[in-house]
């Protein structure tokens, strides 16, 4: 006699199993109850295909009612709801709109009715303005609405996976959008340092983010909706998108007598068996076991709910397979950033607990010098045996691999160690020799051999500053451009020389960029037998942990990116590509002192300098270059300089596309274009992690209609710059024509004032034969003769640190110092030589190189009088 088997709901669980059960047993009787007309759709696709991404709706459906039939002779019966289960006689009651309400009997039965969206009791609520997103009927209402004439903005409400892949979706549809969280971070599995990078990602791209206020209420106002927040604020919108959380939806078997955990979910065991006989559950209505804590839990992920459905149909058929529960491991796209976690996170094992350590590391996707390599953030978490706990990533491109690879490691049980002696599969294109993954164990394992102790960011809170000293191991240049308040600066290089500037009676807490040199100068000291710790992860890891949302105090209308852009150049308004400006409104009451409601209006604008008007039919909306560069590979001031000599030979008007893979490029580029007087028409970060530019040569006139504001100080500033540079070594070289190729980049007039020791840098290398007095010779003799004789400042070890430096330079596509000078000469700059300086030092014209002028104090101050800056290196 064949087996009847029920199975409630469809989807990931309830489809698997029926299928699963039906490879298991030819002659069961399988019965599959769903009360939509859906019976197994692409869930986690549905924001995609509101965005735009996925353009066909009939790819969402993975299975149909008739294929399942026909494929695995499954009685699939739609828009049946399975209202209550009677477990003592084995049957179901269903209402069906086909056949009305009756009973089903059953041998065995498969829970599978999943989670459905929280619904908090607020006022307002029930407005037909606010959205919810389980099913297909959900997605064809938000779709239908984001498509209707004039929705032209969003609110979402929570910052989980649904609702940060709703926010970019809506605004890839092209709507303003605000997001608002109610805790301090968006997507929870992720701890906020590292969830930050995936925030600053949605903030870039105009995504209008609210940390840490609650919503209190909704109204609708004429076609648009209030959201009323706890901190007074007001958000008025098109639309709402509610997505904060889910609950299990099992009211339906309350009095069923199954066992219920403590926030509603299906108790189960390994075998996905309930307390009841015959009696299965399945997905994301079930509790299930944390694989790394042991603790009961609940995980709504599609990829749990698949296998638990397959372990469900095989314990029905009697093989005994066991769940041996989820680790949790996620992915989630956010425009072009990757962002993946597994296992437990800080926040879960200090809630219970457990002790561990943390490392970060900043690797490359893959190898550097081949091209498109781009960073990822990694945190590694493990307990003091060095055992894996978690681990969480995000990047570019390569970031699902990693955390894959250690998610593995976690299943098996592994530890850090297993982590480094990993062999990964390596080819330039798609790692490096040493793996991040590998790079990430062998962090790990300095510390649990002794060899550093590492502090993090938060551990600066609580720092005890008198007894203490917290020190930058970084170069003077990355100090002075942002450290860390409160800290010292001795590079790594020069940490031997100057321990006596340390207390010894003290900590020495050290970091540097991404914790390498840091890693070096705790090595260093804790032999010299100084108590050290270094910060993880370094200087990026501290920025991560910083992060907080740019403030937007209003929306802007909807605007093609293209249209936005050209609009914008239209204005002289800069804003980041299809984000947008606009004054928006404030409404509010009160005076004086009173309290004031802001109220952010999505379709409420003016047309001023910094704002953008609507479409004009007489801008192309469509970029096409006359011109085209690639300078993808190249560091700073390389792309710029490019950008300069690729525009010079352009006719106003024209426009330049410019890829970079350097990420400074996305705010160099914004500043160049503002000082060199041409027009920045669209910016955009790729999802490879380059960057694309347009540039149009000149700047558009501002129209009539956008006058500048009323008592607005319009500032002059000198267009020129001078720089003296009295130092011959050759760090301070090519720092100074890195600055001097930047400036003329940029359009301004730079001259150069070269004195004393810094002649050398403009001296031939070839010897010149003139006449010369003993002093002139003697001074001939004991100098560098040019720039490829130089020595550092400091490390030179006898010529070998040049060798480096000049090395270092080459690897990482650097224009070497003579080639920094040939650019400078080639973009203009004027290169000065002190005729006073000259003649004490018996140098004479013959022996500079060509282009060089002489000039002496007079012309020097002339310069400077009219210059905006004027720098002495």
């Amino acid at each position: 006699m064949s087996k009847k088997v029920l199975i409630v709901g469809g989807v990931a669980g309830g489809a698997s199993a029926a299928a699963r059960l039906r490879r298991l047993d030819e002659d069961a009787h399988i019965v599959m109850f769903e009360r939509d007309p859906y019976i197994s759709f692409a869930n986690c696709g549905l924001p995609y295909y509101i965005g735009g991404s996925i353009q066909d709706r009939s790819k969402l459906l993975v299975q149909t009612p008739e294929a399942m039939h026909k494929r695995f002779n499954i009685d699939v019966r739609i828009q049946s709801e399975v209202v209550s289960i009677d477990p003592v006689n084995k049957k179901v009651r269903v209402e069906s709109i086909e056949k009305g309400s009756y009973e089903e009997s059953y041998d065995a039965l498969i829970l599978s009715p999943g989670a459905k969206p929280i619904r908090p009791n607020l006022p307002g609520i029930e407005s037909s303005k606010i959205h919810m997103l389980r099913n297909i009927p959900d997605t064809d209402k938000v779709k239908a609405k984001v498509a209707a004439e004039g929705t032209r903005s969003a609110v979402v409400i929570g910052g989980g996976f649904i609702g940060v892949e709703m926010a970019e979706n809506l605004r890839e549809a092209g709507l303003e959008v605000s997001l608002i969280e109610a805790g301090p971070q968006i997507l929870a599995p992720f701890d906020t340092e590292m969830s930050s990078i995936l925030a600053k990602e949605l903030d870039e791209h105009g995504v209008n983010l609210i940390f840490s206020d609650m919503v209190q209420g909704f109204a609708e106002v004429g076609e648009q909706i209030q959201v009323q927040l706890a901190s007074g604020t007001v958000l008025q919108s098109d639309m709402v998108l509610l997505a904060i959380g889910v609950s299990p939806d099992t009211s339906f078997l309350k009095d069923s007598g199954l066992e219920f955990g403590p926030r509603g979910h299906i108790v189960v065991n390994e075998r996905m068996e309930t307390n009841l006989d015959q009696v299965y559950a399945v997905g994301d209505a079930v509790e299930v076991v944390d694989f790394v804590n042991g603790t009961k839990t609940a995980i709504p992920l599609a990829g749990p709910a698949n296998k638990q459905g397959r372990i469900s149909a095989d314990n029905v058929s009697g093989l005994g397979t066991t769940y041996k529960g989820s680790q949790g491991t996620s992915i989630i796209k956010v425009f072009g950033v990757t962002g993946a976690s597994t296992g437990n996170n800080e926040k879960t094992l200090q809630r219970l607990g457990l002790p561990y350590h943390v490392i970060y590391i900043h690797p490359s996707s893959h190898a550097t010098y081949y091209p498109g390599a781009t960073p990822i953030s990694m945190k590694l978490i493990f307990d003091p045996k060095g055992t894996v706990l978690g681990a969480q990533a995000v990047g570019y491109s390569g970031v699902d691999k990693r955390i894959d690879d250690i998610a593995t490691v976690i299943r098996f049980r592994g530890t850090v160690t297993d982590l480094t002696e990993l062999e990964l599969s390596y080819a330039p294109p798609y790692s490096s020799a040493k793996d991040p993954v590998n790079m990430a164990g062998f962090a790990a394992e300095n510390i649990l051999q002794g060899l550093t102790t590492v502090f993090v960011p938060k551990d600066l809170e609580g720092r005890d500053k008198n007894n203490t000293i917290l020190v930058d191991v970084r170069s003077e240049i990355e100090h002075a451009n942002g450290h860390i308040e409160g800290s010292i600066n001795i590079p790594v290089d020069d940490l031997r020389g100057r321990l006596n500037e340390l207390d010894p009676s003290k900590e020495i807490w050290v970091y540097c960029q991404v914790g390498l040199r840091g890693y070096t100068a705790s090595r260093i000291l804790q032999q010299k037998g100084y108590r050290v710790k270094n910060l993880t992860g370094g200087y990026k890891t501290y920025q991560m942990s910083q992060f907080t949302p740019k403030k937007k105090d209003n929306l802007t209308p909807n605007v093609d990116t293209a249209v936005a852009s050209i609009e914008i150049a239209a204005t002289g308004a800069m804003t980041e590509p299809g984000t947008g400006t606009g004054t928006g409104t404030e409404t509010g009451t009160g005076t004086g002192t009173g309290t004031v409601t802001p109220t952010v209006n999505a379709t409420a604008f003016t047309a001023n300098s910094s704002t953008i008007g609507a479409p004009s039919s007489k801008i192309e909306t469509e970029l096409a270059p006359d011109s085209v560069l690639d300078a993808c590979g190249l560091c700073c001031p390389g792309p710029l300089i490019q950008v300069k000599m690729s525009m010079d030979p352009l006719l106003d008007g024209q426009v330049l596309k410019v890829t970079a893979s350097d990420p400074g490029f996305y705010e160099d580029i914004k500043a160049w274009a503002r000082m060199s007087n041409h027009t920045l028409l669209q910016l955009t970060k790729l999802p490879t992690g380059m960057i694309e530019a347009y540039l149009r040569k000149g700047v558009i006139e501002a129209s009539a209609s956008a006058p500048t504001g009323a008592g607005e100080q319009v500032i002059q500033t000198s267009n020129a710059s001078t720089m003296v540079v009295f130092s011959g070594d050759l760090d301070k070289a090519i720092a100074s024509f890195i600055i001097a190729n930047g400036a003329a980049s940029s359009g301004k007039k730079v001259t150069m004032f070269f004195t004393f020791w810094g002649l050398n840098i403009i001296r031939k290398d070839e010897k010149v034969h003139v006449n010369k007095n003993f002093i002139g010779k003697m001074f001939g003799a004991m100098m560098p003769r040019g720039s490829r004789k130089l020595t550092l400042s400091n490390m030179n070890m006898m010529g070998m640190g040049s060798k480096m430096i000049r090395s270092l330079m080459k690897s990482k596509n650097i224009s070497s110092l003579e080639e920094l000078i040939q650019m400078a000469i080639d973009q203009g700059v004027e290169i000065v030589a002190c005729q006073m300086s000259m003649d004490l030092m018996g140098i004479t014209r013959e022996e500079l190189i060509d282009g060089v002028g002489i000039g002496g104090v007079g012309y020097y101050l002339g310069q400077a009088d009219q210059s905006g800056h004027n720098l002495f290196i």
